[in-house]
């Protein structure tokens, strides 16, 4: 990254302002694109395709990313995984899917994970569903001497958990020993979370108070870019984490989890196989917040709705 230059926080008025010199926006809770309807074909090799599709080849990657991920891509999502799958092939050197697949297979943790990170896209933003902020707020003033477990389990770039670590500092103060965990199965964005540098247009909406207090602007060659204080950038920890599998690193149970957007891209068995690890890694009475699409009406054993999208862990 260049060096950075400082000047003082933005206001309000300036994000807005500053949206038009903004860097051309990247997407940014890990979930498959919405691809163009599936053709009713077996091969289709086009002109404007650089590589054969084949519905085999599709049904394959369907296979694989399930098993590796749990992510659910359903008969219609054929463009999004032609789209991202074909850059594997450039950066590999492959001429067919089927053979890439094939030395996929063969390969270690490394190929596996690029092939999950170009499957995935992150969608967010700073206190997206604000009233789950709101939430959290209170829980912080009931709970103010700590400890406080607090995860974020599909972090993406980072606005999830910095929105979360403010919150926790407005609440209880910059000196608290509270640390966000922060964790994604995609290693990229996990990356250019942890940097803690945003555009401009990221932090639209955020107050005037919230600017000055939790983020710097970048001046010179960073002009359009802000950047997250130390004492939040502080409070997070980042990690690559996958919900299906391995052994998830907590050494005391969760206090509070967002897991928000993430289960309504797995199938019903996928789902309750999460729900269930989630429930054994938090604590009873502990708060999960979910995505305003996702209800778990068939997990009442593991949890029970206590509020809007927020649900309590019995």
């Amino acid at each position: 990254m260049p060096t950075w230059g400082w000047s003082p926080p933005m206001l309000e008025h300036e994000v807005s302002e500053a949206m038009d010199d903004a860097l051309p926006d990247v997407p940014t809770e890990t979930a498959p694109r919405t691809p163009a309807p599936r053709r009713a074909v077996h091969v289709t090799e086009h002109a404007e395709r650089e590589f054969i599709w084949t519905t085999d080849d599709f049904d394959r990657i369907r296979k694989l990313i399930r098993e590796r991920a749990g992510i659910h891509l359903h008969a219609g999502k054929q463009a999004m995984a032609y789209s991202r799958v074909s850059r594997r092939l450039r950066e590999t050197g492959h001429k067919r899917f089927h053979d890439y697949l094939n030395w996929l297979e063969q390969q270690d943790e490394a190929e596996w994970q690029e092939f999950v990170n170009v499957l995935t896209t992150n969608l967010t933003a700073f206190f997206r569903e604000p009233h789950h902020f709101v939430e959290l707020a209170h829980w912080f003033r009931q709970h103010p001497a700590g400890p406080w477990h607090i995860w974020s389990c599909a972090a993406s770039t980072g606005e999830e958990a910095y929105s979360i670590a403010m919150v926790a500092q407005e609440v209880l103060g910059e000196r608290s020993s509270l640390k966000v965990l922060a964790s994604d199965i995609d290693t990229r964005v996990l990356e250019r979370a942890a940097q803690g540098v945003f555009r401009t247009d990221h932090l639209k909406g955020l107050s005037d108070e919230r600017l000055r207090r939790f983020f710097l602007r970048g001046t010179g060659a960073n002009a359009g870019l802000v950047r997250v204080r130390p004492p939040l950038r502080d409070a997070v920890e980042f990690m690559p984490l996958n919900l299906i599998e391995g052994t998830w690193p907590f050494k005391q149970p969760r206090d509070v989890v967002f897991c928000r957007n993430v289960m309504i891209y797995f199938d019903a068995a996928t789902q309750r196989l999460v729900l269930e690890r989630l429930h054994r890694a938090m604590r009873p009475g502990a708060l999960l917040f979910v995505g305003h699409a996702e209800h778990f009406s068939d997990a009442r054993d593991l949890f029970v709705l206590r509020g809007k999208t927020l649900y309590e862990r019995l």
